[in-house]
């Protein structure tokens, strides 16, 4: 785990030296609206370290993941007065946000108390680790990647709409990239349902002693999108920032620019994540070895 987390922070500091490399420097109405974002980022890394560690949950950025880009977005679209492109792109991470705030809420990641709700057990399994002892391994380790880096990589990934300012007029790559982007939400949705759907069944079960049937005694899902890719939502939810990062492309003309960084950085931490959570699903769940070996992570028909 401890490579992971270096790699990642690694790759934070080299990620922008070589975007930079192939793009211009922001101009001056980009680089007003960065600064901005930052000390937004800053604050809200802060906050969320401070909360975490005031109450031992650790998932306080979780409660920000969906809602800190819509922020983001409008701050740069009012900044920008508005620019058409800039507003499609902010309307769409509001409909992606709204959606996964409810998803996120409906498993109880939420309550009225900001400060509590469901904590993610994946915190908890890896706190209990070796390497995470004595206690001041985890401090530093919420400090840096819990609180920072991943409020941080929030940023990163709307780094696109910044980019995107007084680029080219809409085209027909703007409606393109809109439908991609529904779609993608879409397939998001329709996974995230499928889960829900299964584990509440899976637990409804249990609770009433009821005997599992063969697909709720493997104790996990592999049916509908399930089915194609082991983990269909991180695949959408990744795919979702891709199409947002060509926003910038269409409205630049470079295939590569500095906001480029934040869609990179996702996908090396999803294949952190999935490889943890599958880690923990493997010692839960003997039949998930066979499922691994015969469905692919996040590419349809590629292993």
């Amino acid at each position: 785990m401890w490579k992971t987390v270096l790699f990642l922070i690694l790759a934070l500091v080299v990620a922008p030296f070589i975007a930079f490399k192939f793009d211009s420097s922001p101009t001056d109405i980009q680089q007003s609206v960065l600064y901005s974002l930052i000390l937004i980022y800053l604050s809200l890394s802060l906050l969320c370290f401070i909360i975490s560690s005031i109450t031992s949950n650790y998932s306080q950025v979780d409660k920000l993941w969906s809602v800190a880009p819509i922020a983001y977005s409008w701050v740069v679209a009012h900044n920008s007065g508005y620019e058409s492109r800039l507003v499609i792109m902010a309307t769409l991470v509001s409909l992606w946000g709204i959606r996964l705030t409810y998803n996120f809420y409906r498993r109880g990641g939420l309550s009225l108390k900001l400060w509590e709700g469901e904590e993610d057990y994946r915190w908890a399994i890896l706190q209990a680790k070796p390497e995470f002892q004595p206690k001041w391994k985890w401090v530093l380790f919420n400090f840096f990647f819990i609180s920072f880096y991943q409020m941080g990589l929030i940023l990163l990934f709307t780094l696109p709409i910044v980019r995107s300012i007084g680029g080219e007029a809409l085209g027909i790559w703007d409606y393109v990239l809109v439908t991609l982007f529904l779609i993608f939400i879409m397939i998001e949705t329709m996974a995230d349902q499928q889960q829900w759907i299964y584990q509440n069944e899976k637990h409804r079960l249990i609770s009433t002693g009821e005997i599992l049937e063969s697909k709720y005694a493997k104790g996990f899902v592999q049916s509908g999108l399930w089915s194609y890719v082991r983990h269909p939502n991180y695949a959408a939810e990744q795919a979702i920032w891709i199409v947002f990062y060509l926003f910038s492309v269409v409205a630049s003309g470079q295939w590569i620019n500095w906001s480029i960084m934040g869609c990179l950085l996702l996908i090396l931490l999803f294949k952190g994540s999935s490889d943890f959570s599958e880690e923990i699903t493997e010692s839960k769940y003997p039949a998930y070895m066979e499922y691994k070996n015969t469905t692919p992570r996040f590419i349809p028909f590629i292993k």
